[in-house]
């Protein structure tokens, strides 16, 4: 057997990739917090740090060996917790994972785990209590990414010898994450929004963006940092992860212009905020497909997630629920088109590419299963969340502003604590 040895292009890119993911949190908290109303700016952008915090230090503690230690029993449910806890034996500067330092895969899958729970938050938007989302977010990570990250990312004689059922046993191709990251997050959302309820005011009052800038500025961030998280993937600098870049342009790039023309014959204009969502919904489909379609398969992607993904932002007021931040629409919908549209176009096993129908049934035993242990999962941890400490604001809490009730502050602050009101002071006060 040859051995393995440090790759310094592999680290290289390695780094630069696991620094690109990190970035994702704070263009989704920029992304999210100028879609809310101003008075939730902050509690929503606090989320997305707060997954971050709290899901990185279980990640190191005892989430990297649930993912990726040796599977309990062969199962494929679930890696030994015991194996890599507190990263015994990987945190040192001579491990390696393949050609790289073991610590950069390590904060590279964790920062994985981390985005996916701050993705949950957009469901819940304006009205979750801080503290119970933390909890839940600590929870949710333990009990449904982990398990699931080790079906789908786990690899057998990967990190250790047996890994994951979804990638090993069922065969499915998630080259980044469109089961373990979009649609787990995505089907946690439908289950919080459900449990939390209605806001004040849905579908009587206008909840508009408060800030389109922040939207936009957070979409190129997301757009920017999915470099990292599509083609550092591959887990070396090569033509795989070429490969997942450019797709991972032209599905985006495709799902704009869908977006945007549903958007232009539906309500008669073609808005930033549809552009920004656009981005979004394509960077979601091509995560599971970015490094097994060709670059037509791409644009073929992304425009089935622009026009599907648009459409399905009226879901929730057809059926009732109050996802804010429309994460059923673009993250469970997407995620969903993405992972399925790999038995169509995929090269050599997509049903319009010769390769039958297996892989498509490979591709929605997957989507299935991680919705369902998702979902369920959700519903129960947020109930119990729910009955032990409160998860929504009260009334008032929400009515006057989850800022200033849950951190005591504004995101914008209007008035000059020397001269008095900045407008009284402007105009010579």
């Amino acid at each position: 057997m040859e051995e393995v040895v440090l790759n310094t292009g592999d680290t290289a890119w390695m780094i630069i990739s696991a620094g690109l993911v990190t970035l994702m949190i704070p263009g989704l908290a920029l992304f999210y917090g100028g879609m809310v109303r101003v008075k939730s700016v902050l509690n929503m952008m606090m989320m997305s740090f707060g997954a971050l915090a709290i899901v990185f230090t279980l990640w190191i503690a005892f989430g990297f060996s649930m993912v990726f230690g040796d599977s309990i029993g062969g199962k494929g449910l679930i890696g030994d917790v015991t194996q890599f806890i507190f990263l015994k034996g990987l945190d040192n500067p001579t491990a390696l994972i393949g050609t790289i330092p073991a610590a950069v895969f390590i904060a590279f899958q964790g920062i994985f785990a981390a985005i996916t729970v701050a993705l949950i938050s957009g469901s819940i938007a304006d009205r979750a209590k801080f503290g119970a989302w933390m909890v839940f977010a600590g929870i949710w990570a333990t009990i449904v990414y982990f398990p699931v990250a080790h079906w789908v990312f786990a690899f057998d004689d990967f990190v250790a010898a047996t890994g994951g059922w979804i990638a090993n046993d069922l065969g499915a191709i998630d080259f980044a994450g469109g089961t373990a990251v979009h649609i787990n997050a995505g089907a946690a959302g439908l289950a919080l929004s459900i449990i939390l309820g209605k806001r004040i005011g849905f579908g009587k009052s206008p909840m508009r963006p408060h800030n389109l800038p922040l939207v936009m500025l957070g979409a190129a961030l997301l757009w920017f940092g999915w470099f990292g998280f599509n083609a550092g993937s591959a887990v070396a600098s090569n033509g795989t992860a070429g490969l997942a870049l450019l797709n991972t342009i032209a599905a985006t790039v495709a799902a704009v212009l869908a977006w945007l023309l549903v958007e232009k014959i539906r309500d008669g204009h073609a808005t930033s905020l549809g552009a920004a969502s656009g981005v979004v919904a394509g960077l979601v489909a091509i995560t599971p497909a970015c490094a097994s379609v060709s670059a037509s398969g791409a644009l073929l992607i992304g425009l089935v997630a622009g026009v599907i993904c648009a459409l399905s932002v009226g879901l929730k007021f057809r059926f009732g629920f109050d996802d804010s931040l429309d994460v059923v629409a673009v993250h469970l919908v997407g995620g969903i088109i993405g992972t399925l549209m790999i038995g169509f176009v995929g090269v050599d096993v997509g049903l319009f590419n010769g390769g039958g129908s297996s892989q498509l049934g490979k591709q929605a035993i997957g989507v299935l299963a991680v919705f369902s242990y998702s979902f369920i999962l959700s519903l129960i941890i947020g109930k119990i969340v729910d009955l032990a400490m409160g998860f929504r604001v009260s009334e008032d809490e929400e009515i006057s502003g989850i800022d200033l009730a849950i951190h005591a502050e504004r995101g914008y602050e209007l008035t000059d604590n020397t001269q008095g009101s900045v407008f009284s002071a402007s105009k010579g006060a």
